[in-house]
C-alpha cells in the first residue's frame, strides 16, 4: 500500500482533477517534475484587491483579533481594503495587541511595492517551469496598475525612494538582482508597466516568450477617469521552456475578405501563381504558399467579451478565452495547471475539452464555488 502511494505521488496522480486549498507556491512545490502539459494563469493585480485570505497564527484562538488590532489612520503596518465601492483605508497591526497572534496573508498581490510582487511571481513561475513538461506551454494573463490606486502604491507617501539614482531591487531565483529606476519624484497616476517588467524578468529567468497577446474587451465597463483614455485590454504572455518541439496546435481565424481563387490557376512565366485577395489586386506567391482554405493563422489581438459570474470574484475568466489557450497549448487528455483557480473556469473548460486539470485556491469560498460549477456543468462527482 505504501509503495502504491509513493508511485501515485511520483506520477502526480493525487493532483489529477483536484482543486487544492493552498497557496499556489506551497502547493506546486509538492508536484512532481515534468507532470504538467499547460499552465493557464491570471495572477491578481498588484495592490488592487484583498480577497480576504489572511489568517491569525498563534495567540488565543478565541481572541477577536481584527477588532482588537485595528488602528486608526496613522502608523504601523497598514493595508487597504478594496470593495465594489472603491478603496477604503483600513489599518492593521500584524501583531494582535491582546494575545500576540501574528496576522499572515499568503495572497500574492498585497506586497508593499511592485518589485516584491514581481519577485514573488517569478519565484512561482520558476517552480511552474520545473513541473512543466519540456513540451509544455504557459499562458500568463497579467493586468497593470496605476501608481496611487492600490495598497502598495505611493499616494500621499514619501516618494524620495523613487527619484533617479534610487533603486527598487528584486532578486531572481538564480540570484541575479534586477533594479528599477524612476525618473521624477511623483509617481501618482503613472502606469507602472508591471506586465512588461514581469515578462522581462521571466526571460531573464530562462523562459522563452513566443507571443504577447492583447485581450481586447469589447464590453469593458466605463471608466470614471476623465483625464485619460479608458483601458479596454489586458496582456497575455505565451511562454515555453524550449525553442522547438513544444506542443502547439495552430489556431485559425476566418479571412477578413473572401478569396476568389487559389494559387495555381494562373501560372506565370516566372514560376509563381496568382490569386485575388478580394481587393481586386493580384498578389504573387510561390505555389507552395497557397492560402489555407480553412482560414489564416490566428492573430494576437483577441476580442472577447468578459463574462459576469455573480457568485465569483471580480475577474472571472471568459470560457472562450480559456478554450483558445487550452486548444492551442495542451494535447487532448493532457494536464492543465491553474495556480489561481478562482471560480473554476479553467477546470470547467479543461473537462469540456477532454483535458485534465489541477488547481490551487487560497480562499475556501472560491474553492467551493469552483467545485459546485464542476458538479453542475460537468457532472463530476468530487
Amino acid at each position: 500500500m505504501e509503495q502504491k502511494i509513493k508511485k501515485r505521488k511520483k506520477e502526480g496522480m493525487e493532483f489529477l482533477n483536484k482543486i487544492i486549498l493552498s497557496d499556489c507556491l506551497t502547493g506546486i512545490k509538492q508536484m512532481p517534475d515534468s507532470s504538467v502539459d499547460c499552465c493557464i494563469s491570471s495572477p491578481p493585480y498588484w495592490g488592487l484587491r484583498d480577497y480576504g485570505t489572511a489568517k491569525w497564527v498563534g495567540g488565543d484562538e478565541n481572541c477577536n483579533h481584527i477588532d482588537s488590532s485595528r488602528i486608526g489612520g496613522q502608523g504601523e503596518k497598514s493595508k487597504k481594503q478594496h470593495t465594489n465601492k472603491g478603496t477604503q483605508n483600513i489599518q492593521y497591526n500584524k501583531i494582535c495587541k491582546k494575545c500576540g497572534a501574528e496576522r499572515v496573508d499568503e495572497q500574492i498581490g498585497l506586497e508593499e511595492d511592485y518589485a516584491e510582487f514581481i519577485a514573488k511571481l517569478i519565484e512561482l513561475y520558476t517552480e511552474i517551469q520545473r513541473v512543466l513538461k519540456p513540451t509544455g506551454t504557459c499562458f500568463v494573463n497579467l493586468g497593470d496598475t496605476y501608481a496611487g490606486s492600490g495598497s502598495g502604491t505611493t499616494k500621499n507617501a514619501d516618494t524620495s525612494k523613487y527619484v533617479e539614482n534610487s533603486k527598487q531591487v528584486y532578486v531572481l531565483p538564480n540570484g541575479t538582482a534586477k533594479a528599477s529606476k524612476f525618473r521624477g519624484t511623483n509617481l501618482n497616476k503613472s502606469l507602472l508597466m508591471i506586465p512588461e517588467r514581469f515578462a522581462i524578468g521571466m526571460i531573464d529567468a530562462g523562459w522563452i516568450l513566443r507571443n504577447q497577446i492583447i485581450w481586447h474587451k469589447p464590453n469593458q465597463m466605463p471608466s470614471s477617469a476623465t483625464d485619460r483614455f479608458t483601458v479596454d485590454f489586458e496582456k497575455i504572455f505565451f511562454f515555453v521552456k524550449q525553442s522547438t518541439g513544444y506542443y502547439f496546435e495552430q489556431q485559425l481565424e476566418p479571412y477578413t475578405k473572401p478569396l476568389d481563387r487559389w494559387g495555381g490557376d494562373d501560372l506565370e512565366a516566372n514560376g509563381k501563381s496568382t490569386w485575388d485577395n478580394g481587393t481586386g489586386q493580384t498578389t504573387y506567391r510561390n505555389r507552395n504558399m497557397r492560402p489555407n482554405p480553412d482560414g489564416k493563422n490566428m492573430r494576437t489581438v483577441w476580442s472577447i467579451n468578459t463574462e459576469p459570474f455573480p457568485e465569483a470574484h471580480f475577474a472571472t475568466y471568459p470560457e472562450k478565452l480559456v478554450k483558445r489557450m487550452i486548444e492551442a497549448g495542451c494535447p487532448e487528455y493532457g494536464l492543465v495547471l491553474d495556480p489561481f483557480m478562482g471560480a473554476g473556469t479553467t477546470a470547467v473548460v479543461a473537462k469540456k475539452l477532454n483535458r485534465n486539470y489541477t488547481g490551487f485556491e487560497l480562499n475556501p469560498k472560491y474553492k467551493l464555488i469552483a467545485e459546485n460549477r464542476l458538479i453542475k456543468e460537468i457532472g463530476l462527482f468530487l
